[in-house]
Formats: C-alpha cells, sequence, structure tokens
C-alpha cells in the first residue's frame, strides 16, 4: 500500500510542476495549427474569376413598362430627383456578387442618405461615402443610383466599384447647373 501511495504522490507532483513549470498555451494559435494541419478540413474552395462584359454610367430612364435603361452621360444636371449611377454586366457569372462603391465628392452634401439598409459609411469630412452591398445577379447584373436631392453638390464627382477587393472601374462625372 505504500509504494501505491508513494507512486500516486509522486505522479501527481510531476503532473502539478509539470503545469506550473510550462509556458501558457495560446488557445487561438493552437486551433489555428490543428485547423491549418488537420486533414479532415475542407481544402479552400477557389472563387470563379469574374470577368466583365460590359460596363454603363449615366442617367437612370424607367419607361412605362418599368424597363431600366442608362442614358450615358458624364455629365448629370443638378435638377432634385434626376437619378444617375453605373450598371455592370458580368461575363458568364450568377450568383451573389460582394462589391464596394467608393462615391467621393467635391464638397460635402447637406444631407447623406441610403433607402436600401446597406452598409454604408462616410468619411468624417462628409466628402466621401463608403457603401457595401451583397447583391443577387441572376443575371450577372449589379448596379447602384443616386437620387439628386436639395443640397447636393456641384462639380467634379467620382464613383470607384470593387468587386471581391478588385477595382472593376472608376466613373468621373460632372454635376452641373440646371440652365
Amino acid at each position: 500500500m505504500r509504494i501505491w501511495a508513494t507512486t500516486a504522490v509522486l505522479a501527481f507532483s510531476w503532473l502539478i510542476s509539470g503545469v506550473i513549470g510550462s509556458e501558457p498555451i495560446n488557445a487561438t494559435s493552437v486551433l489555428a495549427e490543428n485547423a491549418i494541419l488537420s486533414p479532415a478540413s475542407p481544402a479552400p474552395t477557389k472563387k470563379k474569376q469574374i470577368t466583365v462584359s460590359n460596363i454603363e454610367f449615366g442617367l437612370k430612364r424607367v419607361d412605362s413598362q418599368g424597363n431600366v435603361t442608362i442614358f450615358q452621360t458624364k455629365r448629370v444636371p443638378l435638377q432634385q430627383g434626376n437619378t444617375y449611377g453605373w450598371r455592370i454586366k458580368l461575363k458568364d457569372y450568377q450568383g451573389e456578387v460582394k462589391w464596394r462603391e467608393v462615391l467621393r465628392l467635391p464638397k460635402p452634401p447637406e444631407t447623406w442618405g441610403t433607402d436600401k439598409g446597406e452598409d454604408f459609411s462616410m468619411s468624417a469630412d462628409g466628402m466621401t461615402s463608403v457603401t457595401r452591398r451583397t447583391q443577387s445577379a441572376p443575371e450577372g447584373v449589379i448596379e447602384n443610383f443616386w437620387t439628386i436631392t436639395p443640397g447636393d453638390p456641384l462639380g467634379k464627382h467620382e464613383i470607384e466599384v470593387y468587386i471581391d477587393d478588385r477595382l472593376i472601374s472608376t466613373f468621373e462625372f460632372e454635376i452641373i447647373p440646371v440652365k
């Protein structure tokens, strides 16, 4: 019985001293290493390369049947209700697309706003907005439009559109006074 008790005390003390004397384990790195080294973890999925087949920018026009066309122009009249924006057609693509739009203005507008509840933020100086959206593109088309409201600034504007952090297009245009 004494041998058994002595063995238990020694084993217990070795375990305790091993835990106290060892360095703390960084659980995050262990989990990450296990995830990387685990043969059961799935291989990273390769995203389908997105190719653009058509890009349009200009004034949005809606006919009596609800069909939307874009009157291509780089000069947008500062008239309340005018809607301008872009449409990008992706070649042989269906499904959801994550895109980001950066809109730069020459000076801050009186108000900023969106009506679709998307992820929207603006710079501290009020001159740049960033819109992020995941959009269904069943026919390979993504688009975004802005509507002129009172207090929008005249002058040169710029929109950059990114898909998966890849710059797809830059639209430079000017908001001009109505004559």
